[in-house]
């Protein structure tokens, strides 16, 4: 699923009310670029804030990867950019040229999985995923990935059992509570879904990702303000606002979400985001 900037709303208003879009747009899920597995040592360099940095972010790494294709962590870190942007055909095809290179290498399939399903190809990310660790060396990044593309294909008690297998292994993470939670939300179990968002909310590691989702289940159930209470942690009170607003535009036209709850239209005409600059 689609992974995330954390952006925060500034003094312009227009600014303000895109990143808000743009945010309920991607609500889907949240994968995590922390590799557990692998046989080549592999450097995750943070992603920055902002649009501007992750664009400098990604030509930078870009280069690196123009000048060796075949130095692995310079692929991982240059398609997480391009993820970030949501450049995910381009993310797709710098690591399906890597794991031609490195077929065994299971940090590689693990990002090409993450980013399959990111490009709307949960079939194939799933085939991916299921070689990127091993029964004896299970990755929780993997597993938790492997539960996001398992709700796209619509298998809400598969995708269950992969973030449950996760959370053995890392007890508390955030955002595979949150993806357990939308999990949740996706099979109308909306009191179940906010009580795990709630929790994964709450953890001092979780992110935007996490209290967006958060801010997305309630905006469901039709508790609007409580949405804008929790979207103002990282956003200024009318961008948090907006933020709600583009959450309700976006229940009453997705598929994933419209009928699930008591989201209805929003309260304002809204725009639509434009697409990801060039990166």
């Amino acid at each position: 699923m689609p992974s995330y900037a954390v952006f925060r709303g500034g003094a312009n208003r227009g600014r303000g009310l895109l990143t808000a879009l743009a945010l309920a747009a991607s609500l889907a899920g949240c994968t995590t670029d922390q590799d557990q597995t692998g046989a080549i040592a592999l450097t995750v360099a943070p992603l920055p804030q902002g649009q501007a940095a992750l664009r400098d972010y990604a030509a930078t790494w870009g280069r690196k990867h123009d000048a060796d294709p075949g130095d692995v962590p310079a692929a991982i870190n240059y398609a997480r950019g391009l993820r970030a942007l949501t450049q995910y055909a381009q993310a797709t095809a710098v690591l399906e040229a890597a794991v031609a290179r490195h077929p065994s290498e299971l940090s590689l399939l693990a990002a090409y999985g993450k980013a399959l399903a990111d490009a709307g190809r949960p079939r194939e990310a799933m085939d991916v995923l299921g070689r990127a660790h091993t029964p004896d060396k299970p990755d929780w990044t993997v597993l938790s990935a492997q539960g996001s593309v398992a709700d796209q294909l619509g298998d809400h008690p598969g995708a269950v059992n992969y973030y449950e297998a996760a959370l053995k292994l890392r007890p508390g993470e955030p955002t595979v509570l949150s993806n357990l939670g939308l999990s949740y939300a996706l099979a109308k179990d909306l009191t179940r879904a906010e009580d795990i968002l709630k929790l994964a909310a709450a953890d001092p590691r979780a992110d935007m990702r996490v209290r967006q989702n958060f801010a997305l289940v309630l905006s469901l159930e039709g508790k609007f303000k409580q949405a804008e209470g929790v979207a103002a942690t990282d956003l200024s009170p009318s961008d948090a606002t907006a933020s709600v607003d583009a959450i309700r535009q976006m229940i009453a036209s997705d598929a994933r979400w419209r009928g699930v709850g008591q989201g209805g239209p929003s309260r304002v005409p809204v725009r639509p985001a434009p697409g990801p600059a060039a990166g």
